[in-house]
């Protein structure tokens, strides 16, 4: 049985990523993995695990059914350009650049063009992403199945319909670095009433992973969960009342749609 090629345009951290998860598994028996960027270093550093470099994006495209867009949306026009004089009509593009639609990765490469969209975010390096896909319809279940499985092999991942895939970018993609902030937050105040950064850091992010648990496994709601920390006239109260104050919903949902329309913005 002949192996399938997979192409990545971009070894950055989250293209080697998804390289390095496939190499890891079991699947790696039946993929072979090329890849294009233009700092040779990255490249050299992925032939460890078994990654073939090409010379360019047309090198790269006529070797590969499967076409990852592992680039930044900025340069992605650019990118999909010099790929399109070796895209066929069996080419499967799979773009991770946020805000990119597949309209305009036909409109760049073929009318007929296959594309896979993936909005994935950077716990992905460690194999627990999150990742969020969809598909236009020339892609057969076959195909989809596959890019599926590939990003289950580096985390979660579900599939949405195509036409909100920049309104998840604040959920999953962006969301980690929101996470970050709170979470500086609290560690910050931890250590200016003298507890040991390091210590805190542990236990708030031991909280984190914990309270990710509760509402993925508890089978408690939300509300439920809040209500269940809540004791009546406690420190959790106490506190809750301050972000009630502070309207810290509201403040996520602006921030959440702040993040969409820029996303909105780049697919322009």
């Amino acid at each position: 049985m002949s192996k399938i090629n997979i192409g990545f345009i971009g070894a950055g951290n989250m293209g080697g990523a998804i390289m390095k998860g496939i190499a890891g598994s079991s699947a790696s028996e039946k993929i072979d993995l090329f890849a294009f960027d233009p700092d040779q270093a990255k490249l050299s550093a992925l032939s460890e695990n078994g990654v073939t470099p090409c010379t360019s994006e047309t090198d790269l495209v006529s070797k590969c059914k499967y076409v990852f867009l592992a680039v930044k949306p900025q340069i992605i026009e650019g990118v999909l350009e010099a790929a399109a004089p070796a895209a066929t009509a069996d080419t499967v593009f799979i773009s991770i650049a946020a805000g990119i639609t597949d309209e305009f990765v036909a409109r760049k490469t073929l009318p007929e063009a296959k594309v896979i969209l993936v909005m994935p975010n950077t716990p992905l390096l460690l194999g627990e992403g999150a990742s969020a896909l969809s598909r236009n319809e020339k892609v057969t279940d076959e195909e989809f199945d596959l890019i599926l499985g590939i990003f289950r092999l580096c985390g979660k991942a579900a599939v949405i319909s195509k036409d909100k895939m920049k309104e998840i970018i604040a959920i999953n993609g962006s969301s980690p670095a929101f996470i970050y902030l709170f979470a500086k937050g609290f560690i910050d105040y931890a250590e200016s009433v003298g507890i040991d950064r390091a210590a805190a850091e542990e236990l708030f992010s031991q909280s984190l992973i914990g309270s990710a648990k509760m509402i993925t496994d508890s089978g408690y709601s939300i509300d439920e969960l809040i209500k269940m920390v809540s004791s009546p006239g406690g420190t959790t109260l106490a506190g809750l009342d301050r972000l009630y104050e502070g309207k810290l919903t509201d403040t996520v949902k602006n921030c959440c749609e702040s993040c969409t329309k820029r996303a909105y913005e780049l697919s322009k």
